[in-house]
């Protein structure tokens, strides 16, 4: 009598010898990872993609023991590409109720603050979104605070000027161009630093959005197409590496220093 793994392995090989493909576990499926230029939590720098976010999700995927290449796209693309491919890892995204049913939730990598800006030499103080109406707004397209803007009424190419970058709009914001930019705090403050202004002089926090803030606030998500069994396998050494220190000790760092 042969026994079950013997049979198995016969099996295997009149299939293989037969021409006919072998399929592999779909939960060890190679992943493509893909995120945004949305410093401090995802930047390329020198050919190598960091930040808060790419810290906490590097170090999942090595306690994985999986070393997956990290692209950084457009918004746009990386958000298509995460709801319409198999086996896509998407980082640093808000979670929000339109987009719940849209993805696989691994968990929280990132805490995030969300404004309307203005510049102090044109200060503009709103006490409610509505107050916002009168002015022209820099957003990115497809991000959740352009979705957020439109999902109160708001308008792409009326009162939303719509980029595909952040750094564009915080140079629309300096020109003039536009009154007001929607933007998470950290990557403001990075992104004045970076062109050598100072935040603490140069911004103001025109309107506080509660509703895109929190600590929880940034999330790595998986396509709706990939294994459960893959999206548990990280949610449990995302929880595994919370538990012990390390996803913690990225955050204080990142926090203490947004522009490293």
């Amino acid at each position: 009598m042969f026994s079950p793994l013997l049979r198995q392995l016969c099996a295997f090989l009149l299939l293989a010898a037969s021409g006919i493909s072998v399929a592999s576990d779909p939960a060890t499926a190679p992943i493509r990872v893909v995120t945004e230029e949305l410093p401090p939590y995802n930047t390329a720098e020198n050919g190598v993609v960091t930040g808060l976010s790419t810290e906490i999700v590097q170090a999942v995927m090595a306690g994985l023991g999986l070393n997956s290449k990290i692209e950084i796209l457009p918004w746009a693309r990386a958000y298509d590409l995460a709801q319409h491919s198999d086996n896509v890892l998407i980082y640093s995204m808000a979670r929000t109720q339109e987009r719940e049913h849209l993805f696989k939730w691994v968990g929280a990598i990132a805490p995030t603050r969300w404004f309307l800006f203005s510049l102090s030499e044109r200060p503009i103080w709103l006490n409610s979104l509505d107050d916002a109406r009168q002015y022209h707004i820099a957003t990115v397209k497809q991000d959740v605070g352009e979705q957020y803007m439109m999902a109160h009424g708001f308008q792409v190419g009326k009162e939303l000027q719509s980029s595909s970058m952040y750094e564009n709009n915080y140079r629309k914001l300096k020109v003039d161009h536009v009154e007001l930019w929607i933007s998470n705090e950290l990557n403001a403050i990075h992104l004045m630093r970076k062109n050598g202004d100072d935040p603490e002089m140069t911004m103001v926090r025109s309107l506080p959005l509660p509703e895109l803030s929190s600590e929880e606030g940034l999330y790595m998500a998986f396509s709706p197409a990939t294994p459960d069994a893959t999206v548990e396998r990280f949610r449990a050494e995302l929880d595994r590496i919370k538990q012990d220190g390390t996803y913690h000790a990225i955050v204080k760092k990142w926090l203490q220093d947004p522009l490293r």
